[in-house]
């Protein structure tokens, strides 16, 4: 290949690197980097770094910080024994350099050149040297480890981030993660070039942090009693609390951490919403000044902060007390599903709203947050909340960030306002990213790995000078079924890779395939930050099969990302040699299928294996199931033991109702259903009558099987009173005449408060 000494787009840069007519003499490590830099040019030759090239960062304290930064990126995964030089000669070396003679973009900017002479980075602030050795980092770890050296390509780097907010939300409100869990975080998020913590500390289920003068907000407002048997101590079986709070050292700790990364940290307080663990601390602080218990059910509750003088300033003491421990420019007050239900019913509020003359209870939210921008204000900082804060007159300098969509940061940006776009339906990572029956407990729908790669932040609807108002882009993490942190894990990585590229690559140079042809790189690098990664995207999903009238079996399997599966049907595990999966397979019966993913003729992930019989063919779990309708479908678990593994179930819960699509029913004579019941756990509001449920025509309500969900009934049995010891029941119901190929729809008739049957296997007995 002829070198070249021109600008290219980085991802051409990169597939030259990979082409195979690449010279002999550059047997280099192909860069795999996350994000995309913006500009990358290839140049003959390249440098060898070896267990004796020093780094020189010697001009300074931030050099030479900045030069033991990057010695532990590498860490243990890369033997090489690099030593900071206080001095020494050019050349040869690794060496990070300040350079305020260049004009450069941004604070983030940073360039970097590699020669036959030697690794200099370039930036203009300690934050684009920063970022110039993760990008380094990487470099060196793009390869297979083991190696006494690295070969790097020779390179000219000029990089600086489209956005320059780049942010990720992890809610503690909801589910309590230590310090240490965070700092792992703050971690991943700097080796991706991500700036921005938005830390959610209250909510309707906890309060997270202390306020001088308002002692209960950690002594009552941290702890609930979870629902069901998830509060019980087995070995007590008394009521068990969950608790947890930050003291002002450990915020403080945090603070510091995430700034030595470059990364600012902003708060949340949910105001007037979501208020009920504080509301619990001081029941003055409600609407109804009666005590109410902080929340142990997820949704949209009803409980509000007044707006009474008395609760302004305690609201204001809260913020005091926050722009004292985090020293960041902005301060999030929250604002979201704020029903106005108690406001509307309570004379008192009604009279405030006359007394201040503001346009109802939207009006009221408005004056309460133009108060606080005040406050902040006073404090130094900016107000940001979610994008209904947009329902009243907002102050000129509250920043949005948009949620339910991108037409809340459209209209904000039209009217002036600063934007965080956070769209719901492509950047909360708490919903679940692949169909495998793997995941764990998460939110309805899946917004997988393309669907984050894919937004676009800047909608086309705003002119240049509007777009201006973008700021960046957030993903969002809320933890109510997120009981410990591998879930949390689980959440974000891989997807919080294609969030960095989104917010940091420029638009023309993102290519989703590029993308993942860099991803797998990254496994080994958050492996050696004891990140627990899901495996989920790079498993393969193998189905349950179709029986065929030859008596042998149709499987699919499916890779969510589309990378190269081997399958072997011996038994043993799957090689580069083994056949290529390319469609379906017939299997004759008894079968074992497994199935490996492939990255570059090498395992990625663990393999999958399956047995198929003809019993296993008339057998399928709730996962393998559809809902009937698609309401409100969620990945559930139930409510014990408190500690340790529970049951998952897929259900609907505005209508309990699953559905087996063309259940093979020729010569079936009876159909047994193995069923669960976990608490109904969900405030709801205002799609509280969305909620239906079939009536029950005996005590605790029947399982019903019908030929399609409008066709006739196949077969009804009474539920009884309560589930067996280890928390499930299995009903046996005999089937008469039955169409032979039909859509089988079951569910359980009776209200599904306080609890609800929930599917967990559905199996087909033959006559």
């Amino acid at each position: 290949m002829k070198p070249r000494t021109a600008f290219l787009p980085a991802a051409l840069c990169l597939a030259l690197l990979a082409a195979p007519g690449a010279r002999a003499d550059d047997a280099v490590v192909v860069p795999k980097l996350v994000p995309l830099p913006a500009h990358m040019v290839r140049k003959p030759g390249g440098f060898t770094v070896t267990a004796d090239t020093p780094v020189r960062a010697a001009d300074g304290p931030a050099l030479r910080h900045v030069g033991a930064q990057f010695k532990a990126m590498l860490g243990e995964r890369l033997p090489l024994m690099l030593d900071l030089a206080k001095d020494g000669s050019r050349g040869n070396n690794i060496e990070f350099a300040l350079d305020a003679t260049r004009k450069w973009s941004a604070p983030d900017a940073y360039s970097i050149d590699i020669d036959e002479r030697g690794v200099r980075v370039y930036a203009g602030d300690a934050k684009g040297l920063y970022y110039g050795a993760v990008t380094l980092a990487q470099l060196l770890t793009s390869g297979d480890a083991g190696g006494a050296s690295v070969r790097l390509p020779a390179l000219h780097i000029d990089d600086a981030p489209r956005f320059g907010w780049r942010g990720f939300m992890l809610d503690s409100a909801r589910h309590f993660q230590s310090v240490d869990e965070i700092k792992r975080l703050l971690d991943a998020m700097a080796q991706l070039k991500l700036d921005v913590f938005h830390w959610h500390l209250t909510d309707d289920q906890g309060w997270r942090f202390p306020v001088p003068g308002w002692p209960k907000l950690t002594t009552v407002g941290s702890c609930r009693l979870p629902a069901g048997d998830g509060g019980i101590d087995a070995a007590t079986g008394k009521p068990a609390p969950y608790c947890g709070f930050y003291t002002e050292a450990q915020i403080r700790e945090v603070v510091a951490y995430a700034a030595e990364r470059h990364i600012d940290v902003v708060p949340e307080v949910d105001i007037p919403g979501h208020a009920t663990a504080a509301i619990a601390a001081y029941p003055q602080l409600g609407v109804s000044g009666e005590p109410v218990a902080v929340s142990n059910e997820w949704g949209v509750n009803v409980n509000l902060f007044n707006a009474d003088e008395t609760t302004m300033r305690f609201l204001e003491d809260v913020l005091t007390q926050v722009a004292k421990l985090f020293p960041g420019k902005f301060v999030h007050i929250g604002g979201d599903e704020a029903v106005k239900d108690q406001w509307k019913a309570s004379p008192k509020m009604q009279a405030r709203i006359r007394e201040l003359g503001v346009d109802g209870e939207e009006g009221l939210q408005a004056w309460m947050v133009a108060r606080l921008e005040r406050a902040l204000a006073a404090h130094g900082k900016r107000l940001l909340g979610w994008d209904e804060i947009l329902m009243g007159e907002l102050p000129p300098s509250a920043t949005v960030m948009s949620w339910r969509g991108i037409e809340g940061g459209i209209d904000a940006a039209k009217k002036g306002h600063d934007v965080v776009m956070a769209p719901s339906d492509v950047l909360y990572l708490d919903y679940l990213q692949t169909h495998s029956p793997d995941e764990p407990p998460g939110r309805p729908a899946t917004i997988e790995l393309h669907q984050v790669y894919g937004f676009e932040p800047v909608p086309k609807a705003l002119d240049a000078q509007q777009a201006k108002h973008i700021l960046g882009v957030q993903a969002n993490v809320w933890t109510e079924h997120m009981r410990n942190f591998a879930r949390v894990q689980h959440a974000y990585f891989p997807r919080i890779a294609a969030l960095a590229e989104v917010a940091w690559s420029p638009k023309a140079e993102r290519d989703y395939a590029g993308f993942l042809q860099r991803l797998p790189a990254m496994l080994p690098r958050w492996k050696a930050q004891g990140l627990a990664v899901a495996t989920t995207p790079f498993q393969p999903q193998i189905d349950a099969g179709t029986p065929l009238a030859d008596g042998s079996a149709e499987v699919a399997v499916q890779q969510p990302l589309g990378y190269a599966l081997r399958y072997t049907t011996d038994g043993s595990a799957p090689t580069a040699a083994s056949p290529l999966y390319f469609a379906s397979l017939a299997l004759p019966l008894p079968a074992t299928l497994t199935v490996q993913t492939f990255f570059d003729d090498r395992p990625l992930g663990a393999p999958a294996t399956r047995t198929f019989s003809a019993a296993s063919l008339l057998t399928r779990s709730d996962e393998e199931l559809a809902m009937c309708t698609d309401q409100l479908m969620l990945r559930l678990e139930d409510d014990g033991p408190r500690l340790g593994d529970r049951a998952i179930f897929n259900v609907d819960i505005f209508n309990p109702c699953w559905t087996w699509k063309r259940a093979p029913l020729a010569g079936i004579g009876a159909i047994e259903v193995r069923a669960g019941r976990i608490p109904y756990f969900f405030q709801l509001a205002h799609d509280e009558p969305h909620r239906t449920f079939k009536p029950a025509k005996t005590a605790h309500g029947e399982l019903e099987l019908h030929a399609g969900c409008d066709g006739p009934l196949l077969a009804t049995l009474p539920m009884p009173e309560k589930p067996n010891a280890d928390g499930f029941v299995t009903l046996r119901a005999p089937l008469h005449d039955a169409p032979a190929d039909a859509d089988l729809c079951l569910w359980f008739t009776g209200d599904t408060r306080p609890a609800m049957w929930v599917l967990d296997r559905v199996t087909l007995q033959p006559k």
